[in-house]
Order: structure tokens, then C-alpha cells, then sequence
């Protein structure tokens, strides 16, 4: 059986970031940029006051108590046309920009106007309280680069540059398919012997938050004609991804009758837990990645692979899930030649030395739904890895992911 590392690398190896496309600001909200992004203005475009207050000259205040004569008044959005000379202020406020001859705020508070008089009461270094052109960037300055994931911060920004359209990278197109006589959708009448399926709909979730086009193709029945009717909808596709199907039973057809339509099978069975029934291969253009039936497996190896493989053809810089450190909340037993997954619970250490306890739930059947909603990390345990007591450091998966 591959390890987890080589089927990581193995998949990873078959990607490519894809096209560029051009979306307005509003439209931005989650892609991945493709281009960097390059200031088209200088902000601020001039120096401009960072508080309300009085423009000076700074030569004129280092020294206090002091009394200057007031000889304007500039708000934010207009400009005075005069000049500040030596014993003058002009009454300012925050974002407005400093007059020419002003070099210094005095703020309001530190000052006691009289009609045109405005006494000074405290020393003021010069530069105090003045926001200098270009303090946050300047006219083709790099503000963000290429493979970062938008989010409000980096649209409030790109904003600011007066940038109002941005090239990302093409939404990923995931086919998913979903295989069995024994599933049913949510909602639909339950025959005898039948399951509702949960995972085509956990994993067009998992798509969307990785970043990728989810494309439904619907349940295929345990036959051959089903699922080669249903598997040629993901023609065009960048990934078509199946769950079931792919173990060792009678009815696990997907190798066989994909087989049939030229698949190309890259490897086949991971020493993971949950998950040993992973086959990621290739009909045509399309790469193919089987997914366990199982519900917990199927979601474990879409935040392992399938998520890193989106990452990839989005551009972005770091792929693959991250790993964090805690302790871990009860003892550990040996664990055997699969590395281990295992459902846990995550808080805040109630020791001064902080950091977080990980607690994995007593059972971890795979089957168990409730415990992977409940779980809010994945406690990784390499082969052979020996026992742990409780409070030793463990690494960690967050399933913010999905």
C-alpha cells in the first residue's frame, strides 16, 4: 500500500494552475488571485492630517506654552490656499491636507483657543500627528500578490489602489459522483435495504469551500451502463471524483467499467485509516479521484487530497492542510502499519503555559457521521507510531477546512 505522503505527492504531481480570468471587485469575494495586484494611486496622496487639530510648524511648537494666530480652517475633502507661516495655525481636521508651510499637528486637546488666539500648552515634536504621502503605498507598489485567497482585507485593499477589476484563477470544475444500488438522496422514499447517501452533498460542500465548481452527476446504480452514462458527464471536467465503488466487493465496479472507457489507474489502496480504498487516475484530460463510500473516509480524503489538488490548480502557494501541535487529551495506544486519523476535540489548555488539549472520542468507527461534525480536528498517528500518554505533543489537522 502507497503511504500518504507518496499519494499526496503523486496527485499533486498531476496538477497545474489553471487559466486566468478578469472579475470585478464585487465578485472577488473568495478567489485566488493569478496576477499580482500594483497600486494605481498614492495613499495618501499628499500629507494629511491623522487627527483634528491645528497645522503648524514644528519649529514653532517644540517649545510650550506658546500662542499662535489662527488664519484658516481646512475640513477633510478641501484644501486652504494660503501658506502657514512663522506664530500661524490653521484649524484642521483628520484626513485633510496639510497646508503648505505646516509640518506638525497640535492636537485639539492640547491647546486653548481664544477667537484667532490658540494657545499651545505642550511641547510638540515636529512630524506630530502628519500621515506623509504614500505612508500606505504608492503608485506601483506590489500590494498583493499572486495564489492568496481573497477575502474582505485583501478587496478592501485592492479598493484603496483604486484597482476595480482583478485576473484570478479559474475556478477549478469538480465533477462528483456517487455510486451504489444501496443510497438515496435526502428526502427521497427509502427502499428496503437503502441508505441515505450524505456524501455527494458533504463533498460539493467541501469543493466550494476549497475553492473549486462543484458538478452534481447524480447516483450511479451497480451496473455497468449507469455508471458509464453518468461518468461521461464529466467530460470537460477538471477532476471527476467518485465515492464507493472503488473497494474490492462484487458491485465496487468503478475500476472495471471506467477501465472500459480508458482509465488510466495511478495507484490504488493508501495505508491510511480511514481511507485504504483511495484510486486516483486518469480517462483522457480528466484525473479521476475514487473516494471511499464510507462517509467519514470520503470526507478524511477530500481534506488530505482532494483539497490540496484545488489548491494546486488555483495557484496557490501552500497546498497542502495545515499542521498544528497540541497535547493530547488521553493516552494512546500503539498504532499499527496505517497512519491514523483520529477525531478529536480541541480546546484551550487550562495551564499557564497555554496551548491546545486534542481529545479523540473513545470510538472511531468510520461510518460515524456524528462524531466527524462534532470532531473539530483530525490527531494524525504515523505507522508503527508507539504509545502515547495523555499530555504528550501531537500533530493535527483543523477541520476548519470543511
Amino acid at each position: 500500500m502507497l503511504s500518504v505522503a507518496e499519494a499526496t505527492a503523486r496527485i499533486l504531481d498531476a496538477f497545474a494552475p489553471l487559466t486566468a480570468e478578469t472579475v470585478s471587485l464585487a465578485e472577488a469575494d473568495g478567489r485566488v488571485l493569478a496576477e499580482p495586484v500594483r497600486a494605481r494611486v498614492t495613499q495618501p496622496p499628499w500629507p494629511v492630517s491623522a487627527m483634528d487639530g491645528y497645522a503648524v510648524r514644528g519649529a514653532d511648537v517644540a517649545k510650550a506654552p506658546v500662542t499662535l494666530r489662527q488664519i484658516g480652517e481646512v475640513p477633510a475633502g478641501k484644501s486652504f490656499s494660503g501658506r502657514v507661516g512663522a506664530g500661524e495655525a490653521v484649524r484642521i481636521f483628520t484626513g485633510a491636507p496639510l497646508p503648505e508651510g505646516a509640518d506638525t499637528i497640535v492636537i485639539q486637546e492640547n491647546v486653548k483657543a481664544e477667537g484667532e488666539r490658540v494657545h499651545v500648552l505642550f511641547d510638540t515634536p515636529l512630524g506630530r500627528f502628519v500621515r506623509p504621502a504614500g505612508l500606505d503605498f504608492k503608485a506601483g507598489d506590489i500590494g498583493l500578490e499572486p495564489g492568496r485567497r481573497l477575502d474582505a482585507r485583501a478587496i478592501g485593499f485592492a479598493a484603496a489602489m483604486n484597482v476595480p477589476w482583478l485576473r484570478v484563477a479559474r475556478r477549478p470544475r469538480i465533477a462528483v459522483l456517487a455510486t451504489g444500488d444501496e443510497i438515496v438522496m435526502p428526502g427521497e422514499p427509502i427502499g428496503p435495504n437503502q441508505i441515505v447517501s450524505s456524501n455527494a452533498l458533504a463533498l460539493m460542500a467541501a469543493i466550494r469551500r476549497f475553492g473549486g465548481e462543484p458538478i452534481n452527476l447524480g447516483i450511479a446504480l451497480d451496473n455497468e451502463a449507469s455508471l458509464r452514462a453518468l461518468a461521461a458527464g464529466a467530460r470537460g471536467a477538471d477532476l471527476l471524483v467518485t465515492t464507493g465503488g472503488a473497494s474490492v466487493g462484487t458491485h465496487d465496479l468503478v475500476r472495471d467499467v471506467l477501465g472500459g472507457v480508458g482509465l488510466e489507474l495511478d495507484f490504488w489502496k493508501i495505508a491510511m485509516r480511514p481511507g485504504k480504498p483511495l484510486m486516483f487516475g486518469h480517462i483522457g484530460d480528466t484525473r479521476l479521484l475514487g473516494l471511499p463510500g464510507n462517509p467519514v473516509s470520503s470526507l478524511v480524503c477530500a481534506l488530505l487530497f482532494l483539497g490540496p489538488a484545488i489548491r494546486r490548480m488555483l495557484g496557490m502557494a501552500e497546498v497542502a492542510p495545515s499542521i498544528e501541535r497540541a497535547k493530547v487529551g488521553a493516552a494512546l495506544a500503539e498504532n499499527d502499519e496505517r497512519q491514523d486519523y483520529l477525531r478529536a476535540t480541541l480546546k484551550p489548555s487550562p495551564e499557564a503555559s497555554g496551548g491546545l488539549i486534542a481529545t479523540p472520542f473513545q470510538k472511531q468507527d468510520s461510518s460515524m457521521v456524528g462524531l466527524l461534525a462534532r470532531a473539530d480536528c483530525l490527531i494524525v498517528r504515523a505507522p508503527k507510531a508507539p504509545p502515547l500518554p495523555a499530555g504528550s505533543a501531537v500533530p493535527i489537522h483543523r477541520l476548519d477546512a470543511l
